[in-house]
């Protein structure tokens, strides 16, 4: 195994602790399937996940690739989440384009008013948790 596979393996394997602690304790890494890859990552929800940890970064080849496997897995977004240097995954880039956010956003504003519909005080609740300043 080469030193960069070794690193981008690595990297997959904390991008996975990190979401197993915060997020989803069913995330994995995936096996690769060559033309019809899925993402490194599932388990991050309606996303199909890139890992990339490289020195050289290519936002481009990074979202196109994150988007086709979006599509292959089946899952309405796709993303790159890419490695700072000298730093650990919370610290790490999420990235997407702004097409893909813009669906993102929009599919959270519409499921926030829909909440705030059928059931405002549990809205309120969960607003109150999930609040963070930036």
């Amino acid at each position: 195994m080469t030193s960069s596979k070794r690193k981008g393996t690595a990297w997959e394997s904390l991008v996975v602790g990190y979401l197993r602690e915060h997020h989803n304790p069913d995330a994995h890494r995936n096996v690769q399937m060559g033309a019809k890859d899925i993402g490194d990552v599932s388990g991050y929800y309606l996303h199909a996940l890139e890992a990339k940890a490289e020195k050289a970064i290519t936002l481009a080849d990074y979202i196109a690739q994150a988007n086709r496997e979006a599509i292959h897995a089946g899952q309405p977004f796709g993303c790159a989440v890419v490695k700072r240097r000298m730093k650990g995954v919370a610290d790490g880039y999420v990235v997407r384009d702004v097409r893909t956010d813009v669906r993102l956003v929009t599919r959270l504003k519409i499921m926030e008013e829909a909440l705030q519909d059928a059931d405002y005080d549990r809205w309120c609740d969960i607003d109150e948790e999930l609040r963070e300043a930036a």
